[in-house]
């Protein structure tokens, strides 16, 4: 079984915008992060992004940290961008997602771009739908419960 976990939980009040770690948060079905921007009725309710992705930008120079690549779960252990389509990934002990895309197309480059000619949200980060809700925090532990080929 894979198996990671929560570093931060990040909230922004509009999109394409930078997210403040909060900590703690709730996952809604169907909707996605309460109070966040990007919630709603569509398949990017939820963004992941692997705190070993930041790393990388941090080694290019930048002081980067969590929430800075706009993504609600900063994550830990699990490579992100290898997950297929479908997988479904448990948060804690409740809540379940289901993801719907890798990547990103970067139509407008964000700040991040322009400070490191590059972003790694586009290539490395995920979205996912909540299919079932439940409390998000710090420290919860990540488990791919159904890969799909």
């Amino acid at each position: 079984m894979i198996e990671g976990k929560i570093v931060a939980v990040c909230l922004s009040p509009g999109k394409g915008e930078r997210k403040k770690d909060v900590g703690q948060g709730e996952l809604l079905e169907n909707f996605g992060l309460a109070g966040d921007g990007h919630g709603g009725d569509w398949h990017r309710q939820v963004s992941l992004l692997a705190l070993e992705s930041i790393a990388k930008m941090r080694a290019a120079g930048l002081s980067v940290g969590p929430g800075d690549f706009a993504e609600n779960l900063t994550t830990e252990g699990i490579e992100l961008n290898t997950l297929p389509i479908g997988t479904r990934l448990r948060v804690g002990d409740g809540a379940l997602l289901e993801v719907t895309q890798i990547g990103k197309e970067c139509h407008t480059r964000c700040a991040i771009y322009h400070q490191a000619g590059d972003c790694v949200m586009p290539k490395e980060g995920i979205f996912a739908r909540v299919l079932q809700g439940g409390p998000v925090r710090s420290g919860d532990v990540l488990r791919v419960e159904e890969a799909r080929p």
